[in-house]
Parts: structure tokens; C-alpha cells; sequence
């Protein structure tokens, strides 16, 4: 590919993501809340991204931006979750469970934990997040899922009712990975380059999500900029994993996380969420 040709690309994606900017954390709403877990969630929310840009670019005609991203990002969820073991069972009309239906969403989904909602079935899940989470219309969700709006209403009388029901699981502690999680915070926060240098393996893969992606001694450079911004580092249980939370400028609230890799001791891959700014608001997080 040549540089012009790889540089009309990027000015096209450029220009895609600027337009689906403001629904991208809606799609990462719903994906995550399938899933369980924000990070899973924006690994879909980047495929239904990939999977829609490659389409536009052969489609004569856009369709309707939002209805369309959903869509995508439903089917790249399902393809997610079935590859993980996770089974989809499509939704039933059981005109014995419509009875019990109510228009008005449910205030205990639009409460529940992130992963809360993994205790129901896909299809189930994915009514309520659609419905009394994000606040789709029955038709909507009945489009997005690819089912009826009797099936709809079916799912979500019976999501509802085991979501009420359900109780959170809890991790287990992981006092090896907590230990040299802290280790790399404290250096990090002590603007100790050269002992986080030290900690990281000579072929360690950077993903700066959304951003960039560095290998090797092309990282140094991630560091170099850190060190230079106002930003300290935690340690918590995000969505029950152990993660890094980012503070900028003294703050107690995260305002991303990062994730590390280890391999024989040494940080083998960081995945670095800091241009996601909307996955902490929709993190679940235990600090420790």
C-alpha cells in the first residue's frame, strides 16, 4: 500500500469515527452490559466499528447510522460470546409470560450492576439493556435483535424478573498479580522510568486503544509522554480482573484504566484505555 493510499485510509476512518463519536458510548453501554465487563464491551464496540467502516466503503447508499451501528454491534456481540462458550438462545413469544408485561422500563436493570447481568440469558440480556437501559423503542430492540416485538416482550418480562433475582458474583484475590500490579504503580507514581523500563519485557506489545500500537523499543516512547503528564496510578478490581486506574491531577474518580500482561515476571502487553474516557463511567470498580 502506498503512503497516499494508506493516508486517504486513515483520513477516511478519521472522518468515521468523528461521525460515530456520539454514539459509541451507547454502543459501549449495551455491549458491555452483555458481556460483563467494559473492557470486553469496547473489544466489540472496536469490531462493530472495523465490521462498519469495511461496509460503508462498499455500500452505495448509508443507512440510518444509529439502528445500523446496533445492529452490527449486536451480531459482533453474539459472534463474541459465542466464541467465548457463551450460549444464544433466541428469545420465545410465550403468550403466557406478555401478561406480565409493562411499557414503563424497569428502575432495578437501570440500576443493576455491570455484571449483574450476566446471570441472564443472551437473549434476555440484551432485551433489557436495549429497552430499560438505553431506552430503545419495542420496535427498536425487536429490529436490533432480529426478532419480533412479541418475543421482546417476552424477554423482558422474564430478564426482568431474574435480574431482581440475581446476585453478583464475587473474585476471587490474586495476590501474585496484585503484588507486581503494585510494584509497577509505585515506580510509576515515583516517576521511576527506568525501574518501570526495567519491568517491562524487550518484545512488549502497546495498544493505546482507538489510538496507536507500539512494540518492543517503540514503547519507550509511551513513557516519555507519561512523564510529562499530571497522572497516578491505582490498583483495583475492574468488572472482578485486576487493573491500574488512572487519576489525572490529583483526582479520586479513575478517569481510565490500563491493563497489564505478565510473562515470566515482566510486563508482556498494556492495553492503555486513556482515549476511552466513557468506560469509567460505566466501570464497575472495587478499589484496594
Amino acid at each position: 500500500m502506498t503512503h497516499s493510499l494508506q493516508d486517504s485510509v486513515a483520513k477516511a476512518r478519521d472522518e468515521f469515527l468523528l461521525v460515530v463519536e456520539g454514539i459509541r458510548p451507547e454502543l459501549h453501554r449495551y455491549c458491555s452490559r452483555l458481556t460483563g465487563s467494559v473492557i470486553e464491551g469496547e473489544d466489540i464496540v472496536q469490531e462493530c466499528l472495523a465490521r462498519a467502516f469495511y461496509t460503508l466503503s462498499m455500500s452505495p447508499e448509508t443507512p440510518p447510522l444509529r439502528p445500523w451501528l446496533f445492529k452490527i454491534a449486536h451480531n459482533a456481540a453474539l459472534d463474541f460470546l459465542k466464541s467465548h462458550g457463551r450460549k444464544y438462545t433466541e428469545p420465545r413469544a410465550d403468550l403466557t409470560d406478555i401478561a406480565g408485561f409493562d411499557e414503563a422500563p424497569d428502575p432495578a436493570a437501570i440500576r443493576a450492576a455491570l455484571r449483574r447481568f450476566v446471570a441472564l440469558p443472551v437473549g434476555q440480556r440484551s432485551a433489557v439493556i436495549l429497552k430499560d437501559v438505553l431506552g430503545h423503542s419495542l420496535d427498536e430492540t425487536a429490529e436490533t435483535m432480529g426478532t419480533s416485538v412479541l418475543a421482546v416482550k417476552a424477554a423482558l418480562v422474564r430478564g426482568r424478573a431474574k435480574l431482581r433475582e440475581a446476585e453478583p458474583s464475587s473474585a476471587a484475590g490474586d495476590a501474585t498479580a496484585r503484588t507486581a500490579l503494585e510494584r509497577y504503580a509505585s515506580l510509576f507514581n515515583a516517576r521511576d522510568w527506568d525501574g518501570v523500563r526495567a519491568l517491562v519485557g524487550e518484545d512488549c506489545r502497546l495498544d493505546l486503544v482507538s489510538k496507536s500500537q507500539r512494540r518492543g523499543r517503540e514503547v519507550g516512547v509511551y513513557f516519555s509522554q507519561y512523564a510529562k503528564a499530571d497522572v497516578s496510578l491505582g490498583v483495583v478490581r475492574l468488572d472482578g480482573e485486576l487493573a491500574l486506574s488512572a487519576h489525572v491531577a490529583g483526582s479520586e474518580a479513575p478517569a481510565y484504566f490500563i491493563l497489564l500482561e505478565w510473562e515470566n515476571g515482566r510486563v508482556s502487553s498494556i492495553r492503555d484505555f486513556r482515549y476511552i474516557p466513557y468506560i469509567a463511567a460505566e466501570a464497575e470498580v472495587e478499589p484496594l
